[in-house]
């Protein structure tokens, strides 16, 4: 190649890639909703993480004097039967819905993907008794199968947290396999194979990479669900208990039992938990356009 070709081309090679900027205004661009998600994703976590500066109120301080107040200046969402702040427990009640919602939809994803990614590797005997077993917990829809796992341990954070990681664990497992099976078909996973790599080092280095975008689009996908989940156990009286501040709490106490005489005590945690689910399902579903070559838009 002569002198002059060489120092044409080196403007191409040194070409800078776009950046995080562009590349979130192309989202926003091809995918809207998408990124209406993420804004309400990003709110939720902001109102989480700044409760409380920007709660005017203690979730947990009582004042019998604001009893089922109506909205009013100095409760801007109103007061619940126990003189509570409704805007300060919606604010820390976010809180707990994003603690549940990602810390069970990340291990519930992980576990899963490393169940599929071994049921796929191995195969076999393997890949058989591991199938089968995951096909009898996803015989039982989630919330009864979290129901039944809140059940036998009984109420608190953390069994919550474990009621819904597990039924996420066998919905990913299956989608994570279907992935790996062709990863595990790659040639790269030959080549590791015939140099002496180790079957654990094949998965976590050769194979797992390669089943991140499914990974993340469950992930994503499932942290709707689980913030549904927990306040649906938590309306059942199965999730956190009082007076952790939750937003299933909120609907089963005041929403419930004073719907008529204060419709606004049922009506803010109501549209919290469908904004945040809303959010959640939208961005997931963008996300999945994003990562999906089949899906990605030109």
């Amino acid at each position: 190649m002569s002198e002059a070709a060489t120092i044409s081309a080196a403007p191409t090679l040194a070409r800078p890639q776009p950046s995080v900027l562009r590349a979130v205004g192309r989202f926003v661009r091809q995918r809207p909703l998408g990124a209406l998600g993420a804004a309400i994703v990003l709110a939720l976590a902001l109102a989480a993480l700044l409760a409380p500066v920007i709660a005017p109120y203690d979730p947990l301080e009582t004042d019998f004097l604001a009893q089922l107040q109506p909205p009013s200046r100095a409760h801007l969402l109103g007061a619940d039967q126990f003189g509570r702040d409704v805007l300060s427990r919606l604010l820390f009640g976010a809180r707990t819905a994003l603690l549940v919602g990602f810390t069970s939809a990340f291990l519930g994803a992980s576990l899963g993907a490393l169940l599929g990614v071994c049921s796929a590797y191995f195969g076999g005997r393997v890949d058989l008794v591991l199938q089968r077993i995951l096909e009898i917990f996803l015989a039982f829809p989630i919330i009864v199968l979290a129901l039944a796992v809140v059940a036998v341990l009984g109420n608190g954070l953390w069994n919550v947290i474990l009621a819904i990681t597990v039924p996420i664990i066998p919905q990913v497992a299956r989608v994570i396999r279907s992935s790996a099976l062709q990863v595990r078909a790659m040639p790269f996973v030959e080549a590791a194979r015939a140099v002496g790599a180790g079957s654990l080092r094949i998965m976590l280095v050769h194979m797992l990479p390669n089943v991140l975008a499914p990974y993340l689009i469950m992930l994503t996908a499932f942290l709707g669900q689980a913030i549904l989940l927990e306040a649906s156990l938590s309306f059942l009286g199965l999730g956190v208990a009082e007076p952790t501040p939750a937003w299933g709490l909120m609907l089963r106490g005041a929403g419930v039992q004073f719907a008529e005489r204060a419709p606004w005590l049922g009506l803010a945690p109501g549209l919290a938990i469908s904004i945040t689910v809303f959010g959640f399902n939208v961005f997931g579903d963008a996300l999945r356009d994003a990562l999906d070559p089949r899906l990605r838009v030109t």
